[in-house]
């Protein structure tokens, strides 16, 4: 299903899309073993299940919307209810994974539901993705990982100017194009 489609989908949970699956696969690609890893904005838990199940990682998946963290609670995955990265401690994860709201969104078409919550990055697509570059540093241990995927639409080079500012590099690791969008897997490194 096409990411536009996701609106018509009656749910408080987005739901496996393309995006989902580029990051999985490529964070499944780059995670050896036994590393901790985190989840950020988890919604149906597609991403966390996928990287535990094919990976010996152990994977804590957050969202702050509780229905997201009650699906992914079923589906059997270490769950908390979470605002980015805020309740966990410094230097715990090996890798960081997310796949932020990037649609930019013109704040007089907002919804103001989960969903909304789930697609829509303001503005510029950034309105996530920008707080998340500022505190994701603190979470990571030495020599963590962000696996962090952007879209062409929020500005693959405006992202990555960004993370330099908040002391990270970043290397495309994956890309993949559709009519509307390219979506790309940044990794980011201290």
């Amino acid at each position: 299903m096409e990411l536009r489609e996701q609106r018509d989908v009656e749910t408080d949970v987005y739901q496996p899309a393309e995006d989902s699956q580029l990051l999985a696969s490529t964070a499944c690609e780059r995670i050896a073993g036994d590393e901790l890893v985190l989840e950020v904005g988890t919604g149906s838990g597609y991403v966390a299940r996928t990287v535990a199940e094919e990976t010996d990682a152990r994977v804590i998946a957050a969202d702050l919307n509780p229905h997201a963290v009650r699906q992914a609670r079923e589906e059997g995955l270490e769950t908390v209810r979470a605002d980015l990265v805020s309740p966990f401690a410094d230097g715990a994860f090996d890798a960081v994974l997310f796949n932020p709201p990037y649609l930019p969104t013109d704040p007089d078409n907002e919804w103001d539901d989960w969903m909304e919550a789930a697609l829509s990055g303001g503005e510029d697509g950034r309105a996530v993705i920008d707080p998340f570059l500022e505190a994701v540093g603190r979470v990571l241990a030495p020599g963590g990982v962000v696996y962090l995927l952007v879209s062409s639409l929020t500005g693959v080079d405006e992202v990555v100017e960004q993370a330099g500012k908040a002391g990270f590099s970043a290397v495309a690791l994956a890309d993949e194009s559709f009519p509307f969008e390219t979506l790309t897997v940044l990794e980011l490194l201290r």
